[in-house]
Order: structure tokens, then C-alpha cells, then sequence
């Protein structure tokens, strides 16, 4: 029984399908198994015998090819409730409108479009059918960041007025996609979006930004360095693909600091730092992958007949992507046929 089947939210089922199976939909695929009230129903992939071993590992009953132009074969016959978007970020934008038109309610990877005017017409389509979209920004999901977040509230350090995140990885061999223009590579793609999340959420609206970095030989960004202002503070973020880098994160305030430990989009650690010289320490780890979190959160939220999250909101994702296009646009990084 689908959801849309049943009015009583004790018996409703959750319905997926994802498109595309490579490593986020594996991650997704993982932790779906872990939500209770769901089932993995379709898998749409461009191989086909990759798309099929998928099907058969994580127990879909379909799967179904993705065409050309971008579409979903059977996709609007089909009784999933919801698709989870993973394909590269190219194709963001295209599959979750063509799944929106065909009636289904979206979960995207993030980025979840190239640049702003790609996500408001995305938002557009959801609003104009009626469904939930949500950027997959799973770090506030995390067990240690929900914690993080009560225990400030109990005993604040005050107002954050300056987040310091970044990453740098030189681990990824010359063939992972993020060097790769065409599926919108690059360190600002692909690190970023968890820096401006943090930003955001903990300092407002973007107002303006510095930037340094440097492009490598494929075109996308291997380093960039990147100074926020925000409604209520100032942020320092770094990506980079050709240097290590720890993977922490800070949020500074008059009373004190909170440090998420490496590796703060999958929080297990948290010391607080306070002022008169407390520290506290928070351990909270994580099951299934940690996918499993945000899917949760989507699942109540078509169960409760919500169209937007209050977490990642429809406009937490546009001020993410408006930061990002910001970012790329000061060091001249441009996808093929970006418009």
C-alpha cells in the first residue's frame, strides 16, 4: 500500500524510486533500509546491467532506463511515491522537472541545481503541482548536530557571529567526476554546498563574498578560498580537490565556541568551549550510512501532507545556490552549456 492509498499515516508506506545507481544512491539505497515505513521500488539508471546489479543488490522489483532527451522510462506509471535524485548535478535541474511533471514528489542530492535561476524553476514546478522537493543536505539530521543544537539552546554561548568550515581532498583518483566539467565538477560543487549550508544557518542570509582559488588544467575548481558576509556575521570556507585539509568546523560566539570534530557533515563529535573555561564534550554516532536521517525527515513530511521542509527550506536552498554560483562566478568557473 502506497501513500497516496491510505489516509491513515500508521499504515502508509513510502514508495521510492532512485535515479541513479552509482555511490549516492548506493548511500541512499543503505540508509532507505534502515526508515521504517518505506520500500525501494524502481531503479532508473543509463546502464543497463549496472542499473539492473543495483536492483538486484538493494531489492528493487524495476529497473528502468534513463533516456535521451533526459526522461524516465515509465516513470509516470509507476507507483512510487517519491524519487531520490543522485545522478551528477548536470542533470539535476532536468530529472527532478521531468519527475515533478509526472507526478512524483522529489528528493535531490545536492547541488540541487547548477546555479539560481535552474532551482527557482524547479521550486516552480513543485508549487505548480503540488508537491515536496528537498535539497538531501543531511548533516542538521545527524543525531550529534541535533544534540549540538539542544544543548546551545540550554546553555548558549550566545550568537554565532563567525563559522569557519572547509575540506580539501587529494585522495580522489584523476577519473572521480568532480574533475570533470561536464557533470559540474569542481571543489565548489562539490564541498561547498555543506560550507554554505553552515553559513547560512547559522549567520543568515549572504550578502557578499570574497573569493582566491585556482582552476586546474580539466576547468573546475581545485582550490578556492571564500570569505562570507551574512546578515548576522562573517564566514571563512574552503574547498579544494589538489590539498588535504581536516574537515572541521567552528562556530564562534562572545561566550564561547562549538568545534565539530572531522568530519563535521558526518558529526560524531562536538566539543563546546565555553568562556569561564567549561568544556563539553558530545558523542553521538551515526547508523546506516547517515542517509537514513533526512530520508526520515522527508518520509514525515509527505506523511503529514508538508510541501517544504522547515529544516532545508526552499529558501535555504536558494540562498546555498546563490552563494555557490556566486563563488564559481568569481573564478571564471562555467559549465558547458550553462545559461
Amino acid at each position: 500500500m502506497t501513500l497516496s492509498q491510505s489516509p491513515d499515516k500508521s499504515t502508509q508506506t513510502v514508495c521510492w524510486g532512485i535515479i541513479g545507481p552509482g555511490r549516492a544512491g548506493a548511500r541512499f539505497a543503505q540508509g532507505l533500509a534502515a526508515v521504517q515505513g518505506t520500500t525501494l521500488h524502481a531503479i532508473w539508471g543509463r546502464n543497463p546491467e549496472k542499473t539492473a546489479h543495483f536492483a538486484r543488490q538493494y531489492g528493487a522489483s524495476q529497473f528502468l532506463p534513463i533516456r535521451e532527451p533526459l526522461t524516465l522510462h515509465g516513470l509516470a506509471s509507476s507507483p512510487i511515491d517519491a524519487v531520490y535524485i543522485a545522478t551528477h548535478p548536470d542533470t539535476h535541474a532536468a530529472l527532478s522537472i521531468h519527475a515533478l511533471e509526472a507526478g512524483k514528489h522529489v528528493l535531490c542530492e545536492k547541488p540541487a541545481a547548477l546555479n539560481e535561476r535552474q532551482l527557482h524553476a524547479m521550486l516552480d514546478t513543485a508549487h505548480r503541482h503540488g508537491l515536496l522537493f528537498m535539497e538531501a543536505m543531511k548533516p542538521p539530521f545527524f543525531p550529534l548536530y541535533r544534540r549540538l543544537l539542544a544543548y546551545l539552546e540550554a546553555d548558549p554561548i550566545g550568537p554565532v557571529g563567525f563559522v569557519r568550515a572547509g575540506h580539501a581532498d587529494s585522495t580522489r583518483p584523476p577519473d572521480y567526476p568532480l574533475f570533470f566539467p561536464g557533470l559540474a565538477g569542481g571543489g565548489i560543487m562539490g564541498i561547498g554546498p555543506y560550507e554554505a549550508f553552515l553559513a547560512l544557518a547559522w549567520l543568515g542570509d549572504f550578502k557578499s563574498m570574497q573569493v582566491m582559488g585556482r582552476i586546474g588544467s580539466a576547468g573546475v575548481d581545485t582550490l578556492a578560498l571564500i570569505q562570507s558576509e551574512h546578515q548576522r556575521g562573517m564566514a571563512q570556507l574552503h574547498t579544494g580537490l589538489d590539498l588535504l585539509s581536516r574537515g572541521d568546523a567552528i562556530l564562534s560566539a562572545p561566550r564561547g565556541y562549538a568545534l565539530i570534530h572531522a568530519n563535521w557533515w558526518n558529526p560524531v563529535r562536538a566539543s563546546i568551549h565555553y568562556l569561564d573555561g567549561r568544556v563539553v564534550e558530545l558523542h553521538e554516532p551515526f547508523t546506516a550510512g547517515g542517509f537514513n536521517y533526512e530520508t526520515a525527515h522527508f518520509c514525515e513530511l509527505l506523511q503529514d501532507g508538508r510541501r517544504e521542509s522547515p529544516v532545508i527550506t526552499h529558501g535555504l536552498s536558494i540562498g546555498m545556490a546563490r552563494m555557490l554560483e556566486a563563488a564559481r562566478a568569481a573564478l571564471g568557473v562555467r559549465f558547458p552549456g550553462e545559461d
